[in-house]
């Protein structure tokens, strides 16, 4: 039986061999043999009870079993490496695993340049992004830092604003001349309104404020996508009225080829969070993360510069 000192090894070992995904590449990075890899993982599965992976003659692939045990092995190198790195030296290099989450057209267009940037700075931080439609769930450990749009709804949780953003209406010239410009909210009833089904918000209703009076516009269309780009593609096209972040349409507003709409009127706010859960304010791969997205944003968004969508 294994001594609580040799499981962060265990630990190490497994996390490497599940992403690598195959014994022999495990074997070449650690220098030892195939049937060596093979022999410790079956010490280890021996030791817990349980299969962690399932081994066929191409690949590897884990187990529900092994799921869980990745999961929180990776978890825990990374609170390890978080306590030696705050005993050791607040000047130490930040390393260890970072998870990151964002939205499909933002992540793909802003966040995954940034971490480009980030890993030369930074190159013992493994870095994980997933890309998803819908934000996780905040509860869930499933990532170190989400970028999020609006205000995060969980108080447990650390909220650093990176970036403001605004949702703004806009349409394409082509379509306000054939189908005129709507002058107060109510008129967007008699128009046909692209739809963008993200998140948790009310599908087809836009809520706008005049001072202290907000009205929810149902609106309809017979447009609607879950990506940001195609909609704002659509509202190009000339298809239809579209709600969408300043960021994303500040070019084409620019240029003429959309229109703002209504523009005394203001739509719910859409600033751009960093999130992270309390437990990691002191992970120094995390600060460093934040710090560095937000430094970049604090630079772009001085500039007009219609980069990306919020999804």
């Amino acid at each position: 039986m294994s001594t609580p000192s040799s499981a962060p090894s265990e630990m190490a070992f497994f996390s490497l061999l599940a992403r690598y995904g195959s014994f022999s590449a495990t074997a070449r990075e650690l220098d030892v043999t195939t049937p060596a890899i093979s022999k410790r993982l079956a010490q280890m599965e021996a030791r817990l009870g349980v299969q962690l992976l399932n081994r066929t003659t191409r690949r590897i692939s884990l187990t529900p079993e092994g799921e869980v045990y990745l999961a929180h092995a990776r978890r825990i190198l990374a609170d390890i490496d978080d306590m030696e790195q705050l005993v050791s030296s607040s000047l130490a290099a930040p390393k260890g695993l970072l998870r990151v989450n964002a939205t499909l057209g933002f992540g793909r267009s802003n966040i995954a340049p940034l971490i480009s940037q980030f890993a030369r700075r930074y190159p013992e931080v493994q870095v994980q992004l997933q890309l998803t439609v819908n934000p996780p769930p905040l509860s869930e450990d499933a990532f170190d830092v989400c970028i999020r749009f609006g205000e995060p709804p969980d108080a447990r949780v650390i909220a650093r604003k990176i970036a403001p953003n605004h949702r703004l209406l806009c349409a394409s010239p082509a379509y306000l001349a054939q189908h005129g410009t709507p002058l107060v909210p109510h008129d967007l009833t008699q128009h046909n309104c692209i739809g963008i089904r993200q998140g948790d918000e009310a599908y087809g209703v836009w809520r706008l404020s005049l001072g202290k009076r907000t009205e929810s516009i149902k609106v309809r269309g017979n447009l609607s996508t879950n990506d940001g780009e195609i909609a704002v593609n659509w509202a190009l096209d000339g298809h239809g009225i579209l709600m969408r972040a300043e960021w994303d349409i500040a070019k084409y507003l620019r240029s003429g080829r959309l229109l703002q709409l209504l523009e005394n009127y203001r739509t719910p706010p859409a600033d751009i969070h960093a999130v992270y859960p309390q437990r990691h304010q002191l992970s120094g791969r995390v600060r460093a993360f934040v710090d560095f997205v937000a430094s970049h944003f604090e630079k772009t968004s001085t500039r007009a510069a219609g980069l990306v969508a919020d999804g």
